[in-house]
């Protein structure tokens, strides 16, 4: 039955090789470096909500973060990667546990810039596969060519939520809110940035020195679908540090491994200048100028089929 559904997206898989070619066709016009750093390491960013996955006594990435910050922090100015990334438990219509990422640093910027240069980089990919104007995504109809939205975190639970942000941080349920009620009502009409996420939801990015409850952090939607994940990079080792400790503390609380502090990282982060960094599903890209809405439809073998 299997090589059906090959033999059926064949398509798919084709347009799948034009977009990777046109993403790096972008990076490398920009004068950005490819880099290739190890799938396999010993430590992985502690995140709250990422599982990693063992590899023996190692971990298989579940981002190549960590390295591509030390590169940064060795003088690196412009890398990019695409790589393969794991992620335990994840196993839906839009997930696999095994998925292509694209991320990339820039030195000297902050996620303003990050923001614009993706909105570029998406741009681009749309010129090169002919899509005129509009996108047609899941009866969807958007359009990519006038001004991209952006709309705060505070905004969207106004906006489109049950509770108002500070509302579900303090019951526990904003990521169920910002999943179930919010996320399907973004980037309808036009692409729209999710912008300046609380504090508490920080994680390796900066917070504002102007508003130092808020995160330079933001998410990219497209006919409801998230794409992306960016924001100013912290390079505050005590901090991050802190962070990680706290992040190790509430995943042990409720009954999840961690692994061991990554100490070469938080040491290589005293060199890391200021920068901005993105990560982009390159599977959920791909779905989205397929017109499909199951992430299954463009890769070539899903977990089942091994």
């Amino acid at each position: 039955m299997y090589s059906y559904r090959q033999t059926s997206i064949r398509s798919n898989l084709n347009l799948r090789a034009t977009i990777i070619g046109a993403v790096r066709q972008f990076f490398l016009e920009n004068d950005y470096l490819e880099v290739e750093t190890p799938i396999r390491q010993p430590t992985q960013a502690p995140e709250e909500h990422i599982d990693t996955v063992s590899s023996g006594r190692w971990f298989l990435q579940a981002s190549p973060e960590l390295c591509m910050k030390r590169l940064l922090a060795s003088g690196y100015q412009r890398i990019f990667q695409i790589c393969r990334c794991f992620r335990g438990k994840e196993r839906g219509r839009r997930h696999l546990p095994e998925m292509t990422l694209l991320e990339w640093y820039t030195a000297g910027d902050d996620y303003r810039h990050m923001m614009r240069q993706t909105q570029d980089l998406i741009c681009h990919v749309a010129r090169s596969l002919g899509v005129k104007h509009v996108l047609h995504y899941q009866n969807h109809v958007i359009d990519w060519t006038t001004s991209w939205q952006r709309m705060t975190v505070a905004e969207a639970f106004e906006t489109y939520g049950s509770a108002t942000m500070n509302a579900a941080l303090s019951s526990g349920c904003f990521d169920e809110i910002l999943a179930l009620e919010i996320e399907p009502n973004l980037g309808i009409r036009h692409p729209t940035f999710l912008t300046d996420y609380p504090a508490e939801c920080a994680a390796l990015a900066r917070l504002s020195p102007d508003a130092p409850n808020v995160a330079e952090r933001f998410e990219l939607y497209i006919g409801g679908l998230e794409l992306c994940n960016g924001f100013s990079e912290l390079a505050d080792p005590v901090e991050q540090r802190e962070r990680f400790k706290n992040t190790l503390l509430k995943r042990s609380s409720v009954g999840k491994e961690s692994g061991p502090m990554p100490e070469k990282f938080l040491e290589a982060l005293k060199n890391m200048p200021s920068a901005a960094g993105n990560a982009l599903g390159l599977d959920r890209l791909v779905m989205l100028f397929a017109d499909t809405g199951r992430i299954d439809d463009v890769v070539a073998f899903t977990p089942e089929e091994l």
